[in-house]
């Protein structure tokens, strides 16, 4: 077991630093990108505008003790409804709405700025008396530079312009102009009014009054009058309030603003309308208990008298006045169950009006007044033995007793409530003030900010890697070439002296001059990867039916073009007569790099339009190297290819030359490569390092075998060193510069 698990844990390892290979191979884009990041969070640390968060503390106390009402909720043990609503009625409309009229919170004002930078300049303003004004940069009077307030005290505009930015515009000697703002403009619209600081203005629909401005003359102000249902939304998201712990009766409430004497208003506006709105609440409850109680003392009172009426007659009729011991103590105690039935029944009452039949409380009293009635029942049954006169006695006694006690508990009760309604105190109160610390605002925090934009840089940084990574899936290896059942003759390196020589091929004045790696870098890498590939080559040649040699890809940029042109120069130099022909005659590239032009070529010598000694041409710099260019694009190249001209010419210059290398056109675009397969003794296909795909090289393979033209080895080009991954074919020209 221990044997088997030993390649698994090998494999985790070559995955994890293969893993860390990527992002070493990738760090100048990960450093780059998370550096780009860092600068701009600093710069938005820098830059934004600070936001202040103030803070209070509201504690939602035990309910004041009501008669009657105290009672219910004892009968139930309910708790207090101001406890577990207060965070809701806090951020209610009702409460948010007296903050945003007092505040005139519907008035939204600010100063037009330059964007971006605009904030943080008036920011470092610092005027030397209340009221002055930053003089204007170069002459941008119409942007605010630090300093500039306006004061509305009434906006009232039509319908169709709630919610829309109007132009307030400063003139001299406190004069204003409203516009309303075109859409995407720079400048006002239509002129809605003019007025001046401290007069009402009117004029299109709109009532102005501006009770105070600071600002340079051409000075503009955004201004906006927003509905009071969108005021008030907002406001309900910006205001946080919530229980500092679970079932606490503490409640905790913060704005942010970026001003913030305003976050201070805002919260002690909500405050005291919640903590007026508590007392009126309370007052309106022991109101209402002392309505019904002075609704029932009359009723009770003639009740009573009536009683007591009966039963003076009763005892004169009867001659009767005293009740025996025995009848006295049933007569008691049908009294006291008498009493708390009225108390049950007057708490019913009241409990009709705060819940429903379904409700626990009223369930509860309910259930005891049909317990105490049973009782009395009982008792009833007793003294329905007793004889008639004192049965009739008892009775009348009893109902005399009851409506008594009755009618002095709601004296008495009348009295308590007349306390509690003048005294009502509420059941909030508030533990903080609003604060707010000016020294620390609560937005942007620096250092999360810019540790967390740092972060955030390098993680997408590191996620595009991995995920071009995983969408890029080309050859990064030869080991994978090699597994399709070809060898690689040689991995060439990316060199950043061809790529320099790329750009300068680009360049209108330099297509004519000649640009190979083989002689502007001869100790480059690639150049001494490129010699190891003339070695290979030789031995590759042996037994090969011709010297010529085909190099094409199965797509374009995998650059054959490079390798046919510094492979031929290479041989040139080794002392062989080299010729090189470009045979992409729908695309040639071989002139930019050898230099001359693609007119008189490969097409017009196949058509016969030119003669063999013009076409070939002699290469600057490197004696034994000739080359053909394309020639003009033809109309057919495939059939030109396929005519008995290509054969035979190859046939004639081959026995001129040492070796004759052929640049074709990718086989997976067009068949040219095919057809000249069939002409070469030897052909090589280059792969482009994480460019070609291995599904791509196998079907280019498939595509060669379908037209009898074998691929005799692979030159892998553009590799470049991975941190996470090691090759037998890495780097050639190490030793031999070392």
């Amino acid at each position: 077991m221990a044997a088997a698990s030993k390649p698994d844990q090998l494999e985790d390892e070559i995955d994890l630093r293969a893993l860390l290979g990527t992002l070493l191979d990738h760090r100048r884009l990960i450093i780059a990108v998370t550096a780009i990041f860092f600068v701009a969070s600093l710069a938005y640390v820098l830059v934004a505008t600070p936001v202040y968060e103030a803070d209070a503390m509201v504690q939602v106390e035990q309910a004041p003790t009501l008669p009657g009402l105290t009672a219910v909720a004892q009968a139930v043990g309910a708790s207090n409804p101001e406890a577990t609503d207060a965070v809701s009625i806090l951020t209610s409309q009702s409460v948010l709405k007296k903050a945003v009229d007092n505040l005139n919170l519907n008035i939204v004002v600010s100063p037009y700025r330059i964007p971006v930078l605009g904030s943080l300049i008036a920011r470092q303003y610092k005027a030397a008396a209340p009221g002055d004004v930053a003089s204007p940069w170069l002459g941008l009077s119409h942007y605010d530079w630090g300093g500039s307030q306006l004061s509305i005290a009434t906006l009232d505009v039509p319908h169709d312009l709630l919610g829309r930015k109007l132009t307030l515009v400063a003139g001299p000697d406190g004069g204003y102009s409203l516009w309303e703002d075109g859409f995407l403009r720079l400048t006002p619209g239509r002129l809605l009014l003019h007025g001046q600081v401290g007069r009402p203005a009117q004029g299109s629909g709109v009532t102005m009054l501006v009770t105070s401005m600071h600002a340079n003359p051409g000075m503009r102000f955004h201004v906006v009058r927003n509905y009071e249902v969108t005021t008030i939304s907002e406001l309900q998201k910006a205001v946080v309030a919530k229980q500092t712990e679970q079932d606490s009766n503490v409640i905790q409430l913060s704005y942010d603003s970026v001003t913030p004497q305003l976050a201070v208003d805002v919260l002690d506006q909500i405050t005291k309308a919640y903590l007026e709105q508590n007392v009126g609440r309370n007052s309106a409850q022991a109101s209402n208990s002392l309505k019904f109680v002075r609704q029932q003392l009359p009723v009770v009172k003639k009740k009573l008298e009536a009683a007591q009426a009966a039963l003076n007659a009763f005892q004169l009729k009867a001659h009767s006045v005293d009740v025996p011991m025995q009848t006295q103590s049933l007569l008691t105690q049908l009294d006291n169950l008498s009493t708390n039935l009225q108390q049950l029944e007057t708490q019913r009452i009241e409990a009709a009006r705060l819940y429903t039949p379904d409700h626990p409380a009223y369930k509860a009293i309910v259930a005891q007044i049909a317990q105490l009635k049973a009782q009395k029942a009982a008792i009833d049954s007793r003294l329905n033995t007793l004889p008639d006169t004192q049965r009739e006695l008892l009775r009348l006694n009893g109902d005399v007793q009851v409506l008594d006690t009755t009618y002095n508990g709601l004296l008495n009760e009348a009295q308590q409530l007349e306390i509690a309604q003048a005294g009502t105190v509420g059941t909030a109160r508030i533990v903080d003030p609003p604060s707010v610390d000016i020294t620390r605002p609560a937005k942007p925090r620096k250092l999360v900010t810019v540790l967390g934009g740092t972060f955030v840089g390098a993680f997408l940084a590191c996620a595009f890697v991995f995920l071009r990574q995983m969408l890029r899936r080309g050859v990064e290896d030869p080991a994978e070439i090699e597994r399709l059942g070809l060898p690689v003759y040689t991995a060439i390196p990316l060199s950043e002296q061809q790529f320099e020589l790329s750009q300068q091929t680009q360049r209108l004045f330099a297509r004519r001059r000649q640009r190979l790696l083989a002689l502007a870098a001869p100790e480059d890498l690639a150049t001494e990867a490129l010699r190891s590939l003339r070695t290979s080559l030789r031995f590759g040649q042996l037994d090969a039916k011709d010297n010529r040699v085909m190099i094409c890809g199965s797509s374009a940029r995998a650059g054959k073009t490079f390798v046919s042109a510094n492979l031929a120069a290479l041989n040139a130099q080794a002392g062989e007569k080299v010729l090189l022909i470009d045979a992409n005659m729908r695309d040639g590239k071989l002139h930019t790099i050898l230099g001359g032009r693609a007119e008189e070529g490969l097409s017009e010598l196949i058509a016969g339009a030119l003669d063999l000694e013009t076409a070939i041409r002699p290469v600057e710099g490197i004696e034994n190297l000739h080359f053909i260019a394309s020639g003009r694009r033809p109309p057919n190249p495939s059939e030109l290819l396929m005519s008995p001209r290509f054969g035979m010419l190859l046939r004639e210059i081959s026995p001129q030359y040492d070796l004759v290398v052929i640049d074709s056109p990718p086989i997976l675009a067009v068949t040219d490569a095919a057809i000249i397969g069939h002409h070469v003794g030897t052909s090589l296909l280059v792969v482009r390092f994480g460019l070609n795909q291995s599904r791509e090289v196998e079907t280019a393979l498939q595509r060669f075998r379908q037209s009898g033209v074998n691929i005799k080895g692979v030159v892998f080009n553009g590799m470049e060193k991975r941190s996470g991954t090691y090759s037998a074919y890495g780097y050639y020209g190490y030793a031999a510069i070392e």
